[in-house]
């Protein structure tokens, strides 16, 4: 039930890969002019052009990046080496539980990863999960702002403090639109959110998204999923030259009854590090790449 992410409802995926950047590398927003802010401009047309930007976000299009993947979730705390790639990203474990793979882990992961060069095909099974996600958050995007009803935000601009030093952003509070019905399976869970998105007024790209799963929402009649309220989620993004904006951080708690069968807390925290841009490669050359790089030894 990896797919059920009240983040890959709201904006983007969870899936997305991005980069933390440290707060003193962070693009800032200036303090915009009077004809860039206008309070005056309807809430949702700010959320249209958030949608459309978050598309480019997940699709990237000639933008290729090498950075550390820091994941927990059910399968564990993971650290990983990840290149992307025009035919999609391919990844190195370097850690596990905080520690440094085991010989006998290396060794597995390196025959993983040299499967994947023997077969294509494998390579397109591996690969097919990464590119179903960001089609379904493409999908998402374009229902999302008929979904919700948007409205300013009470004082705005208004900043969290985790965001210290931007002197102004715009900032919307959004909650399920009733006369919205989901057409899809996958969208069922935007009738059950509501929260709050923070949005840079030059680039009208999202900064920061809070949301809470209100009531409780049945997927497929609650065949497929059943998801309890309280369910929380919390993105960042940001700038990291010219046009490429990522997703840096991601916090998830999410309780759900699977398949009818059982409850289970599901929780998910990511982040990235090390980012540096790359050349357009293939696969096969990305793979060579990891596997000639030394693991780390702390």
């Amino acid at each position: 039930m990896r797919w059920i992410r009240l983040s890959a409802c709201v904006l983007v995926l969870s899936a997305t890969t991005a980069e933390r950047i440290p707060a003193s590398t962070m693009s800032v927003p200036q303090q915009p002019s009077a004809d860039v802010f206008m309070p005056t401009t309807p809430a949702r047309s700010w959320a249209v052009d958030c949608a459309n930007n978050e598309i480019l976000v997940i699709q990237h299009a000639d933008s290729y990046l090498r950075y550390r993947l820091h994941v927990i979730d059910e399968k564990g705390d993971h650290l990983r080496d990840q290149i992307e790639t025009p035919e999609g990203s391919v990844g190195r474990n370097l850690q596990s539980d905080g520690r440094p793979l085991t010989p006998t882990e290396d060794t597995v992961e390196r025959q993983r990863l040299n499967d994947l060069l023997a077969s294509p095909d494998a390579f397109n099974r591996h690969i097919r999960r990464e590119q179903e996600n960001k089609q379904m958050g493409v999908n998402l995007l374009k229902l999302i702002t008929d979904a919700m009803l948007w409205s300013y935000t009470t004082g705005q601009p208004q900043l969290p403090d985790q965001l210290p030093g931007n002197p102004a952003l715009v900032v919307l509070d959004f909650k399920p639109n009733p006369a919205w019905s989901p057409p899809t399976m996958e969208s069922e869970p935007l009738a059950g959110i509501e929260g709050r998105v923070w949005i840079d007024p030059r680039t009208r790209h999202m900064v920061r998204m809070e949301g809470r799963l209100t009531r409780a929402v049945n997927i497929g009649w609650g065949i497929v999923a059943h998801l309890y309220p309280g369910g929380t989620v919390t993105l960042q993004q940001a700038n990291v030259g010219g046009q490429r904006w990522i997703v840096e951080h991601i916090v998830e708690q999410l309780n759900l009854r699977a398949l009818m069968v059982k409850t289970v807390h599901q929780r998910l925290v990511f982040d990235t590090a090390d980012y540096q841009p790359v050349p357009a490669m293939s696969y096969q050359q990305a793979i060579k790449i990891l596997l000639d790089t030394p693991l780390p030894t702390h």
